[in-house]
């Protein structure tokens, strides 16, 4: 039985690839600050860590040792430092959920290649000295420099679902339900994202491959962000107020300056299937503009 740890996953499509872990017949141990119930019960086991706090990650790393790590809360070149410290000989495979804010924006699809941690400078810092891109690609630039043991590192864009807690597309479709103005800087962006029950199911696929480095991973096919407010529109019967430029208050979750989408053609080759973006993404607006 495989011995996996989470650090945290009692949130989003963490709390999903627990769920399949446990279906697969794994052992899992979930690590979190304990400060949100998880649906859990019994059937894995808890540790409270403090990921900013060295010690409190290493006590955690050595109360075994892991075939598979998932770190869903690394956001700093010194979360990095110390989770390399931590595991150091007590983990198979490290698996960082990272993000496509890695990348700059472009008209073509991203690739994986397009940021390479391996030679990007690393810069010590915690969370609250860098912005979120930043901390990630510091993130990214310590495991693949300085890591002793296998790592790969997903690049997820926005993951959305019924169950986001941040109501990113929840929010745009309460705005333009209710009239209020989105700030779209450039509508013709194209933009990739994932559905949640999709990330989870390709984090505990991972798992079983063996890939190694940073991987894109969303849905097949890309969207506008214009064309996505023109399903929110269809599905309310109600035309979206936007503009280019808006107070910060007002400016779109999805509202890029200029194309931000991915290729996964490393995932795919290695085996993975996605889902296509409009099996469920019209279905997903719709869903959440009739509650």
């Amino acid at each position: 039985m495989e011995k996996i740890l989470v650090l945290g996953g009692t949130r989003f499509f963490g709390k999903r690839l627990v769920h399949k872990l446990l279906e697969s017949g794994a052992d899992v141990t979930v690590a979190t600050r304990g400060l949100t119930p998880d649906p859990f019960g019994q059937n894995v086991k808890r540790l409270v860590i403090d990921r900013d706090d060295a010690r409190s990650l290493q006590a955690a790393a050595q109360t075994q040792d892991w075939d598979i790590v998932y770190d869903n809360i690394c956001y700093s070149a010194q979360n990095a430092l110390d989770a390399n410290v931590a595991f150091d000989g007590r983990v198979g495979r490290y698996l960082l959920t990272s993000t496509l804010s890695v990348y700059d924006f472009g008209p073509k699809p991203l690739e994986e290649a397009d940021f390479a941690p391996e030679t990007y400078p690393i810069v010590p810092g915690t969370r609250a000295d860098v912005t979120y891109q930043e901390g990630k690609r510091q993130a990214e630039a310590v495991f693949f420099q300085k890591a002793s043991f296998p790592v790969a590192a997903v690049r997820f864009p926005i993951v959305l679902g019924e169950d986001d807690y941040t109501k990113r597309l929840h929010d745009q479709i309460e705005r333009v339900s209710t009239g209020k103005l989105i700030g779209v800087p450039n509508p013709d962006a194209l933009v990739s994202f994932i559905l949640s029950d999709e990330a989870a199911r390709f984090l505990s696929w991972l798992a079983k491959s063996d890939l190694t480095g940073p991987v894109n991973a969303c849905s097949n096919g890309s969207i506008t962000v214009g064309s996505l407010l023109h399903l929110i529109e269809e599905a309310l019967g109600k035309r979206a107020v936007t503009a280019t430029k808006t107070d910060a208050a007002d400016h779109s979750p999805f509202g890029v300056p200029d194309s931000w989408h991915m290729s996964t053609a490393k995932a795919k080759q290695a085996g993975f299937t996605f889902n296509d973006l409009n099996d469920w993404l019209p279905q997903l607006v719709q869903k959440l503009s009739n509650n």
